[in-house]
C-alpha cells in the first residue's frame, strides 16, 4: 500500500495562487460511439468507435496538439502499479477556461478529474478533485516553486503538466498513465455543433456575467453559449465550487445523451463539425492512442460510467485563501481501491 504524507493536515501557510427503462442495445451502442469522441472533450471514454470510425478518428487524431506530460516527472518518486491492477488505465485530465472572465491570474487546472478504467475496460470512474483542494505540492523541476502545502490547481501555474502530474500521484498514490488537457471554453463549439442541450436545473439564479443569463429551475435547452456560462457559476451556491463541479458533470452527461440521440454519426456534416470542434479544444500527451483506445473499449455501455468528487471535510481559511481539506482517511480507502482496481470499494468510497 502506498502511504500519502501530504494527506495529514494543512499547514499554515500560504499559496500565491488563489429515463427509467434500460436503452436498446443499438442505442447503447450508439451512445458509446459518442463517448469515444467526448473523450477527446473531457470524459475520455468510448467505445465502437475503432470499427465505426476509426480511420477517419486517425484522421482527427493527427489534428490534436501533444503535449510532453511526464518526462519532468521523477521516476523515483512515482508510485507503482499493484500487480493487480497493472492493466487498469488512469487517465488525468485536466480542464482550463481561458475564456472565463474569472480567469485573471493566467494559467490554472480549474478542473482535475481522475478517470480510472478497469483491467477488464467494463467500467470507468471519473474522481473529480476540487480545484482548491489543500495538498502537498512537489518541487517543480525547472524553479524553486512549490515543495509546500498548497492549492492543487497552483501546481500547473508553478509547473506546468508535469508539477500537476507529481501533485496528483503524490496527493493520491495512484500512477497517472495518460493525460488530456481540454479548454472548456471550446465547449461552446461543440454543444453547438450538437444542436444545443437540455440540462436540468437545480435553482433559479442569474449569472454573475454579461449578459447576465437567467437560468430557471427545471429543464432548460442550452445553446453553446448558455451552457458554458451555466458550466461556470459556483458564487450563487451555498457549496460553490462543489456547484460548478456538478454543473460540469451535467453539461458532460448532457453532450452524451445529445449525441447519443440526435442522428449525430448519420450526419456527416454534424459529426464533422462535432470532431473538428473537440480536436480543436484538447491536447493529449505523447503517448495517448485515441484509436488504440477505442478498440479497447469497445465493450462499455453506458451504464458503467460514473462521476464522482473527491471526499473532503469541507471548506475553511488557510491564511488569506479559501481552501477545501481533503478527508485523510476516506481519500486514503478511495485512492487505495483505484490502486487495487476494486470497483466496488471505489464507488463506496467516493461522494457521488
Amino acid at each position: 500500500m502506498s502511504t500519502h504524507p501530504d494527506l495529514a493536515e494543512p499547514e499554515q501557510s500560504s499559496s500565491p495562487e488563489e429515463s427509467s427503462e434500460a436503452p436498446a442495445p443499438g442505442k447503447r451502442r450508439r451512445r458509446w460511439r459518442i463517448v469515444l469522441y467526448v473523450l477527446l472533450v473531457f470524459v475520455l471514454l468510448g467505445a465502437g468507435g475503432a470499427v465505426a470510425g476509426g480511420l477517419y478518428l486517425k484522421s482527427v487524431e493527427k489534428s490534436v496538439e501533444r503535449v510532453d506530460a511526464f518526462s519532468e516527472v521523477p521516476e523515483a518518486a512515482r508510485p507503482t502499479k499493484a500487480a493487480v491492477a497493472t492493466d487498469a488505465l488512469n487517465i488525468l485530465m485536466l480542464g482550463s477556461d481561458s475564456r472565463d472572465p474569472d480567469n485573471t491570474q493566467g494559467s490554472r487546472a480549474d478542473t482535475i478529474i481522475i478517470a480510472h478504467l478497469t483491467k477488464d475496460r467494463s467500467s470507468a470512474q471519473l474522481i473529480s478533485i476540487p480545484r482548491d483542494t489543500w495538498v502537498y505540492v512537489p518541487k517543480a523541476a525547472k524553479n524553486d516553486y512549490a515543495d509546500r502545502n498548497a492549492k492543487i490547481n497552483a501546481s500547473y501555474a508553478w509547473g506546468g503538466i508535469p508539477l500537476v502530474v507529481q501533485t496528483v500521484e503524490k496527493f493520491t498514490g495512484v500512477r497517472i498513465d495518460n493525460v488530456a488537457i481540454v479548454d472548456f471554453g471550446g465547449f461552446k463549439e461543440i454543444i453547438d455543433a450538437l444542436g444545443g442541450i437540455d440540462i436540468e436545473v437545480e435553482q433559479d439564479f442569474t449569472s454573475i456575467h454579461p449578459p447576465y443569463r437567467k437560468f430557471t429551475k427545471g429543464t432548460m435547452h442550452m445553446d453553446g453559449a448558455t451552457a458554458l456560462d451555466y458550466s461556470r457559476q459556483r458564487k450563487q451556491f451555498a457549496d460553490g465550487d462543489f456547484a460548478r463541479i456538478r454543473h460540469q458533470q451535467q453539461v458532460i452527461t448532457a453532450i452524451l445523451d445529445k449525441g447519443a440521440s440526435g442522428g449525430l454519426l448519420g450526419s456527416p456534416t454534424k459529426l464533422n463539425d462535432f470532431l473538428r470542434a473537440t480536436a480543436n479544444s484538447v491536447s493529449v500527451d505523447k503517448t495517448m492512442s485515441l484509436v488504440d483506445l477505442a478498440s479497447q473499449l469497445r465493450h462499455l455501455r453506458s451504464g458503467n460510467l460514473t462521476f464522482l468528487t473527491n471526499p473532503s471535510k469541507g471548506t475553511g481559511m488557510v491564511g488569506s485563501e479559501s481552501v477545501v481539506f481533503p478527508d485523510k482517511a476516506k481519500d486514503k480507502t478511495l485512492y487505495e481501491a483505484v490502486q487495487n482496481d476494486k470497483v466496488d470499494e471505489i464507488l463506496a468510497a467516493a461522494t457521488k
